[in-house]
């Protein structure tokens, strides 16, 4: 049986289980990967390659880094005779003439569950709405984002106390079940798909460092959410003793005086920082200070007391969905 030629491009450590599975499927033959071109990382701003590059290299496959999508760099991929193209986080957007330039098409891994969460931050934003299932959706690539036809699906559950790096995680491990399901159907040339469901489109946004206010007014849940749902970018952040303290992971239960004002430290119990919250109490699980590590609250309290009975500064927390 000839092998599919397959040609990855993608820009992200994310991919690293596919490529893994790939590079030792006997079915497929990586002719080549694209990925963005190196750049500066880091406080020191050091040119680093990626990991999908860092990893193509290491198996001695042909790399190309092209700054733009230009009619050579297309031309670069037909010569590479690809089968198929895969695509995930490359960070490119992709021409019509790119998209049909590999025999059996171009298909992309998008980390949501199709067709909520199109748009740059899938992850973080599922989990920061609450979501207790995420998924990776295999689709065919169109012009318009996120919206082509669907091939297949891999569910994902979200436990309450996941951060969106713990969901990365096994959204990446997901890819690899979706390609193998693919792969007879590749072969044979046939590869069913399904139009989405425009009426249950959600889009979300590229997220910034002003994505990580609160609002203590809103319920502890939201707010439990939105913490872990952007650990480890942008990563929610709180004033505490006149200090900017990072969130890392955070949890919500019941209770709270309602008396008592949004924002009011209730004091530690054996898990985390206990806060009163416009219904429901949230609980501060693991918490940094400036030039410190990310540390369980326990530990974090013993070098930075915080007493019971202030109030934490709200602020208005910009909505991570997006109208289209």
């Amino acid at each position: 049986m000839t092998p599919l030629r397959i040609v990855f491009l993608g820009s992200d450590a994310i991919a690293r289980p596919l490529l893994d599975f790939l590079g030792a499927e006997p079915a497929v033959e990586l002719a080549g990967v694209f990925t963005q071109p190196d750049r500066p990382v880091g406080r020191g701003q050091h040119v680093q390659s990626n990991a999908i590059k860092q990893w193509a290299l290491g198996r001695g496959l042909p790399v190309f880094q092209p700054e733009r999508l230009t009619e050579e760099v297309r031309q670069t991929l037909l010569a590479w005779r690809p089968d198929l193209a895969l695509v995930m986080a490359y960070g490119h957007i992709l021409r019509d003439d790119f998209i049909a330039t590999a025999r059996l098409g171009t298909l992309n891994f998008h980390t949501s569950l199709l067709p909520r969460y199109r748009g740059a931050s899938p992850i973080q934003t599922a989990v920061a709405c609450g979501e207790r299932e995420t998924g990776v959706t295999l689709m065919r690539i169109v012009r318009r984002l996120d919206a082509g036809p669907v091939v297949d699906a891999e569910k994902v559950p979200v436990a309450q106390l996941d951060t969106a790096l713990d969901v990365e995680a096994r959204l990446a491990a997901a890819c690899v079940p979706l390609v193998a399901r693919a792969l007879p159907a590749l072969r044979r040339g046939e590869l069913p798909a399904r139009d989405q469901d425009e009426t249950a489109a959600t889009f979300c946004r590229k997220l910034v460092k002003e994505d990580g206010v609160l609002d203590f007014s809103v319920p502890a849940a939201e707010l439990a959410a939105r913490i872990n749902g952007l650990f480890p970018w942008p990563c929610c952040s709180v004033e505490i003793n006149g200090q900017p303290i990072k969130l890392g992971q955070a949890d919500a239960g019941p209770g709270g005086d309602e008396a008592v004002a949004p924002g009011t430290v209730l004091g530690p119990d054996t898990e985390g920082l206990r806060v009163r919250c416009g219904t429901g109490i949230l609980r501060l699980r693991r918490l940094q200070r400036a030039g410190g590590r990310m540390l369980p609250a326990a530990e974090f309290l013993r070098g930075f007391p915080v007493a019971p009975g202030g109030v934490l500064p709200s602020r208005p927390m910009p909505s991570l969905l997006v109208k289209r």
